[in-house]
């Protein structure tokens, strides 16, 4: 069975450039204490392990939507906030809802969650909480600049930030 890739780079290789990256900065860390889990696509959310940090994806068409962070405190926006309008500010949902040019979805308030979970891909980097808020910032840094997410910053900031429209 060939490795999940995120375009010409494996898990496993973008994982070991994580590791570096950490490893740059003098931080200690070990292999075991950063897990990438491909949930694929359809998928199902899931809690966030006790003792561990996230970073989180959504990706649509090879295309990455969403990069984010969940402290270990933060189950609800690690498991559930991305997937409600409602549910929390700035969140997945909301901005599909808010794109017009996915109008021909036909997405709304009652189906935007199962349209989610049904045609997103999600990748989740847990983090051994031990490793501290600035290695988790580091992470989702770091996959912000190297996969430009559609859906981040402010609208306003995206075409400064080089994120095509």
């Amino acid at each position: 069975m060939s490795e999940p890739m995120l375009g010409e780079l494996s898990l496993d290789d973008l994982k070991e450039q994580l590791l570096q990256i950490i490893k740059s900065t003098g931080t200690e860390v070990n292999e075991s204490q950063i897990v990438l889990l491909d949930r694929g696509a359809p998928h199902k959310s899931s809690t966030l392990p006790v003792g561990r940090m996230a970073v989180y994806s959504f990706i649509y068409q090879d295309r990455f939507l969403k990069i984010g962070k969940a402290g270990s405190n933060s189950n609800a926006r690690f498991n559930s906030q991305h997937y409600d309008p409602k549910n929390s500010q700035s969140n997945l949902a909301k901005s599909l809802l808010n794109d017009p040019q996915l109008v021909e979805l036909n997405l709304d308030a009652t189906n935007i969650k199962e349209w989610i979970k049904t045609n997103t891909r999600r990748i989740d980097f847990l983090v051994d909480a031990t490793l501290g808020i600035f290695v988790l910032n580091l992470i989702e840094a770091f996959l912000h600049l190297k996969y430009r997410p559609k859906y981040e910053g402010y609208e306003k900031q995206r075409p400064v930030i080089g994120i095509d429209l």
